[in-house]
């Protein structure tokens, strides 16, 4: 009952979530109700991209829910957060055409009807219960046979990227009818509205910042609880914990279902904003992008992914741009910087740095 209630473990954990929160309003007021001549103005595109970056940043909040406080560095978070971003795109593609017409992309591909898998998501609400529970299937039966085998360290990362790769082979092959290498695109309306209006924008930018508070609080509520001291407990010396009488395989399994319905939801509300979905989006490389977030943020904290996800993300729009031959080799000497000079990533050189100063006001 004191963990439903006490999500945070002390004051500035509360001023942090609430420095959130506030950011996240400030920049729709600053968009609504500021006009577009003040130099306060938050302009439609700024607040599209950045709805996009908190999608990032709660996709680096679920693998720090598995890698920061479980030990488990799963290279695949990127295949849970396409899949998710499928489920509810199948609806948005079937939104632009009439009921039984087949979108544009299988005319091209020769399809004269649709697929009868593709028939439940006319309904948007079977389309929100498939971004739940296929992610969340997906990770409880590799999970399961992956756990039960012990399988666990360099392993388990090296079969997590194995099941992203496999999987975007098979979403590249047109036959399956999920787009192949084109995917899914100009997507129109949404709930019965413009996708392309502002207010949508709005929306889906609320969306996402909502979601990213609500799994903020959610990982502040798990640590406080008893499968949170042994989901770290696990991360420190996963043998001593199965010597107490804990069965590790079942808090693994449990952990990893919960991260990978969590990048699905983050996922679903990244295509729209997007405006595009393809399989590169569960290539390998991503799942290595998604581990620098939490590196360069600082893994094992909550506030680390976030700004993460949002310094690299906005650092990549930035440097393709003016610099796009150079992109990777900033990326790969950021990466290894952190691991030289801050193993514990920004949020970890700031703790350092803020004890430091303390200790010498102290002693003043």
């Amino acid at each position: 009952m004191i963990a439903a209630l006490k999500p945070f473990e002390d004051r500035s954990e509360k001023i942090v979530f609430s420095i959130i929160a506030a950011v996240i309003a400030l920049m729709l007021i600053l968009n609504t109700l500021v006009g577009e001549g003040s130099a306060f103005h938050v302009p439609v595109y700024t607040l599209s991209n950045w709805g996009k970056y908190l999608c990032y940043a709660v996709l680096a909040m679920s693998l720090n829910m598995l890698w920061g406080y479980t030990g488990l560095l799963c290279l695949g978070q990127c295949l849970f957060f396409a899949l998710g971003g499928y489920a509810f795109g199948m609806h948005l593609m079937l939104m632009t055409v009439d009921y039984g017409t087949v979108p544009e992309f299988m005319q091209f591909m020769g399809y004269r009807e649709l697929p009868s898998f593709w028939y439940p998501f006319y309904n948007p609400f079977f389309s929100i219960f498939a971004v739940v529970v296929v992610p969340g299937l997906v990770a409880l039966i590799f999970g399961f046979l992956a756990f039960r085998s012990r399988i666990k360290g360099v392993y388990f990362s090296i079969l997590t990227q194995a099941l992203t790769y496999a999987a975007a082979i098979l979403f590249f092959r047109n036959e399956t009818g999920f787009g192949g290498n084109n995917g899914f695109t100009n997507f129109k309306s949404l709930f019965g509205g413009d996708l392309r209006s502002i207010d949508a924008t709005r929306w889906l930018f609320a969306a996402s910042g909502i979601l990213l508070l609500l799994v903020y609080w959610l990982i502040a509520w798990l640590l406080t609880t008893k499968f949170g001291k042994i989901q770290q407990a696990i991360r420190d010396s996963e043998n001593r914990v199965r010597f107490s009488g804990y069965s590790t395989t079942h808090f693994k399994l449990f952990i990893f279902v919960v991260s990978a319905i969590v990048a699905g939801l983050a996922g679903a509300l990244y295509v729209p904003q997007a405006g595009i979905l393809n399989p590169s989006l569960m290539e390998p490389k991503i799942g290595l992008d998604i581990v620098v977030w939490v590196a360069v943020g600082g893994r094992g904290t909550k506030i680390g992914p976030i700004i993460g996800a949002i310094l690299v993300s906005a650092l990549k729009s930035y440097t393709t741009s003016a610099y796009p031959d150079y992109w990777l080799i900033i990326l790969g000497g950021l990466f290894v910087g952190v691991v030289l000079f801050m193993p514990d990533g920004i949020v970890g050189l700031a703790k350092k740095l803020w004890a430091k100063f303390t200790k010498k006001e102290a002693k003043a």
